[in-house]
């Protein structure tokens, strides 16, 4: 089949309401800086009603990603699920402004369009509160094989390895993948889904995914090791390869018996961190499609990490492409 898409990612969609806070407003509310949770509707309104007034955009890990290449002149497609209500209908707007293909059944009835409300405290830590909604409605109906078989490389969302039906989407998504040559691709997402699902997703590392993506706290609690060295050996040939973000150290490249490490780019001022490794997996997962060293690889991932970490909000606000033509990559 004729290639399409560089990427095709399957995720959450979800809508990213994002506010400024203090470390005593986490508190009030009972929360722990840095994490992510996951809360029913009645909590999501009652936090929504607290938070100061937010920037609402779409958002999503594996959606931020397709917008991340697509701002670097790259073809995405994404897979998620919404509800058919407002939220709904602006996300598959956002996703089609930007010029990405936006694929997956609407919800009638039930839950709505997920949210995901995040409160950045100055040091541009992010605490963020999730209501997954219609997101985790999302079944193999939903993965449209024209969509799979039309991607150089497959990627999926750690956060939807929860619900089983999601699950069984990986699983047709991955059979279409392997059977049209396709590169498979898995983001940790969180220490949290590693803690849950440990020894299903090293079964599912080693059975099906390519190239690994996680930061330094999810590949030592994968390998449930207190050193990031150790992990980088246990993760060595469990895929071909692994690349993993370390903030300010940058990242580290795994791929078979070679190690590359890749500076981070020097940042002014951290404003906010949301969305930093999905615009790391962009640059990476383009460039990989593109053939490109996986020394440019993690530059241009690095480069587009940056970029997002200097604003609020998970997608860029300039053109990445032009960006990484200032940057000679």
């Amino acid at each position: 089949m004729t290639t399409l898409y560089d990427v095709a990612a399957i995720g959450n969609a979800i809508v990213d309401v994002i506010a400024p806070a203090s470390d005593a407003f986490l508190d009030d509310q009972g929360l722990v800086k840095g994490s992510m949770m996951l809360i029913d509707d009645d909590r999501a309104a009652g936090l929504y009603d607290a938070m100061p007034p937010a920037e609402e955009v779409s958002g999503g890990s594996a959606g931020n990603t397709i917008a991340g290449v697509a701002s670097l002149g790259g073809r995405g497609a994404f897979i998620g699920k919404v509800a058919k209500d407002q939220l709904g209908d602006v996300y598959a707007h956002d996703m089609q402004a930007i010029g990405a293909v936006f694929s997956g059944e609407r919800l009638e009835g039930g839950a709505g369009t997920g949210r995901s409300l995040i409160n950045v405290t100055p040091d541009g830590e992010r605490t963020m509160c999730t209501y997954l909604g219609a997101a985790a409605r999302l079944t193999p109906a939903d993965v449209d094989p024209t969509v799979i078989e039309a991607a150089m490389i497959v990627y999926l969302e750690g956060y939807l390895f929860d619900p089983i039906d999601a699950r069984r989407a990986f699983a047709k998504a991955t059979g279409l993948a392997r059977a049209s040559s396709r590169l498979i691709a898995l983001s940790l997402s969180d220490s949290f889904v590693v803690e849950r699902h440990r020894e299903a997703l090293l079964g599912f590392i080693d059975s099906e995914v390519d190239i690994v993506f996680a930061n330094e706290a999810e590949i030592t609690s994968l390998f449930q090791v207190d050193d990031f060295d150790s992990a980088v050996r246990a993760v060595r040939g469990r895929a071909k390869m692994a690349a993993v973000t370390r903030g300010a150290q940058g990242s580290t490249i795994v791929a078979g018996d070679a190690i590359h490490q890749i500076d981070a780019y020097p940042v002014e001022k951290v404003v906010d961190t949301t969305g930093a490794g999905d615009q790391y997996a962009a640059g990476f997962l383009l460039a990989l499609a593109q053939g490109r060293s996986l020394d440019h690889c993690g530059r241009l991932g690095s480069m587009a990490a940056t970029e997002v970490i200097g604003h609020y909000g998970p997608r860029p606000q300039v053109s990445l492409r032009d960006l990484a033509t200032a940057h000679g990559l």
